[in-house]
Formats: structure tokens, C-alpha cells, sequence
């Protein structure tokens, strides 16, 4: 096996591309990352590739194990056409050599394999801070009953937004209801400048949000689905989605992808619901040094 890391985005870009398209809703985030770092539009925050760690872990046949890390994130993996290779994993653990990474988060098996051998040789423990699923749809269940009316969050929404937003974050453990109090209203600007958030309005009234996370080639992320408790249990949620992910197929995309919180069987529900069908399952999961 042969460990190969990269301070060039395009060169790496160049050699995984390919190989991540193979699962590409499975690939989302590692896909949509190496995109934005390979078209360089946005160095903010951690979307600069300098920080960036890549790498492959090669034999004969070619890539066996992708690996990307966009510092303070988790490092994501592929195993490519998703076969396992215990030799690749210790073969990648190798080349970290004594760099520290604060978890990993990808399918399950992989998941988990990686987090115990690279915990066993670090001599520390990991845990898990959520067990996902990953939903891809391709069509809409035309029987869901549409409320209320979608349109694209702009400024006028900052004085809810920036709560809204930190409500979500918040809920990232199903149930949890503790969140920050938004201080700085820059993060919150950005985020309604790239016009992929929604907001759902019924008589006016702005009830739920959801948005779009990564643009691919063929698949479109599907993200930050929230309804304030007090609004719940209304559809709100159900339809805000069918509609952004309907809008989604309409500009062109052929599969729309989310991940969801296992935890939360009403999420899971709400989406099967709607058509969006279980890929794979996966892990995110936090070293404690």
C-alpha cells in the first residue's frame, strides 16, 4: 500500500474526483468539499484548502481509500466501491503520524474499524455523537399535501434567522434544547447570501426553514430542517422539504441527499414520506484525547 498525501487541491481533486463519483450521495460531503476547494471561490473560515489534510492510500488496482479533513472538522473516508481493506486503514493511520484529528465521520463499518485502531494506537477512546442514515431521492411523492408557501430567506429574516440557526445546531442530539445566544450577525449574513435557505410562510408568517448544502454534479445536499417547537406537528417540516427538494429536480438535479439523525424516528418518517430512500448508514464519531 502506498500512502500519498497532497498540498495541491487540483492535483487531488484530479485524482479522487472520479473514484468519489462512484457513491456520489455517499460521497456527498467529501465531494462537495474538493469541488469548492478545486473552483477556490470561497477561502473563508475553513473552506481554505491550505489548511486542508488529503490523501490516498494506493496498491495496483489503483485508489483503495480516500481521506479528507477540513480543519476543525471531522476527517471523512472513502473505501472505494465501498470494499473494506484493513491494510488501507492502517496504512492511512501510518501516514497521519502525530497529527491529531478530532473524529472521523463516513459509513458505518468504515467508521467504526478506523476509530478503533486509530484510538488503540493513540492510546485514547472515542465516542459517538450520532448514528446517521443517508436518504437519496430521485422522485417526489406527488400525494403530499403542500402548506403553506416557500420562498428564499433574505435580510429582512435577521432579527429570527441567527436564533433559528442556533436552535438547529443545538438539536444536532435529538431532544437537546440548549443553544447559543447569536452574538456577531456576520456568520448569519453569509449564510442568507448564498441564497440556499428557505423559509416556509403560512399567512405570512414564517413557521420552518431547510436549505441546500453541497451542489454536485448529478445531487444536491438537503440540509438545516428545522420548526420551532411550538409549530410542530403541523406538516410544516414535510412540506418545506418536498418543495425545496422538488425545486431541486426542477433546476436539473436528478437526486436530492440528506443525512438524518437516527435518533429522531420522526425526521425519518417525515422524509421516507416524502420518497427519499436509506442508502447506507453512518457513523460521526468524536476522539476524546
Amino acid at each position: 500500500m502506498q500512502f500519498k498525501m497532497y498540498t495541491d487541491v487540483h492535483e487531488f481533486y484530479n485524482n479522487t474526483y472520479d473514484v468519489l463519483m462512484r457513491h456520489e450521495a455517499q460521497n456527498l460531503i467529501p465531494l462537495g468539499n474538493i469541488i469548492m476547494g478545486h473552483e477556490g471561490k470561497d477561502k473563508t473560515d475553513w473552506r481554505d484548502p491550505v489548511n486542508w489534510f488529503m490523501a490516498t492510500i494506493s496498491d495496483a488496482k489503483g485508489i483503495r481509500l480516500t481521506a479528507l479533513m477540513t480543519p476543525p472538522h471531522n476527517i471523512t473516508l472513502y473505501a472505494t466501491d465501498n470494499i473494506f481493506n484493513p491494510e488501507a486503514i492502517n496504512c492511512l493511520i501510518d501516514g497521519l503520524k502525530d497529527r491529531e484529528i478530532p473524529g472521523v465521520i463516513t459509513e458505518k463499518t468504515l467508521a467504526e474499524y478506523f476509530a478503533k485502531e486509530y484510538t488503540l494506537r493513540k492510546g485514547i477512546t472515542f465516542k459517538t455523537t450520532m448514528s446517521q442514515r443517508i436518504y437519496e431521492l430521485t422522485a417526489v411523492n406527488s400525494d403530499i399535501q403542500k402548506v403553506g408557501n416557500v420562498r428564499l430567506l433574505d435580510e429582512k429574516d435577521i432579527h429570527f434567522f441567527p436564533y433559528w440557526a442556533e436552535a438547529f445546531y443545538a438539536a444536532g442530539s435529538y431532544g437537546k434544547t440548549e443553544m447559543s445566544i447569536p452574538q456577531d450577525v456576520e456568520p448569519y449574513l453569509y449564510r442568507i447570501a448564498s441564497k440556499k435557505l428557505y423559509i416556509l410562510e403560512d399567512n405570512g408568517i414564517p413557521v420552518s426553514m431547510a436549505g441546500y448544502t453541497r451542489e454536485l454534479q448529478t445531487a444536491i445536499g438537503v440540509a438545516f430542517v428545522y420548526t420551532p417547537p411550538y409549530l410542530r406537528r403541523k406538516g410544516y417540516a414535510t412540506s418545506i422539504v418536498e418543495q425545496i427538494s422538488q425545486l431541486a429536480l426542477d433546476q436539473g438535479f436528478t437526486k436530492c441527499v440528506l443525512y438524518t439523525d437516527l435518533a429522531n424516528p420522526t425526521s425519518n418518517s417525515i422524509y421516507r414520506k416524502i420518497g427519499y430512500m436509506p442508502i447506507c448508514d453512518s457513523l460521526q464519531l468524536k476522539f476524546e484525547y
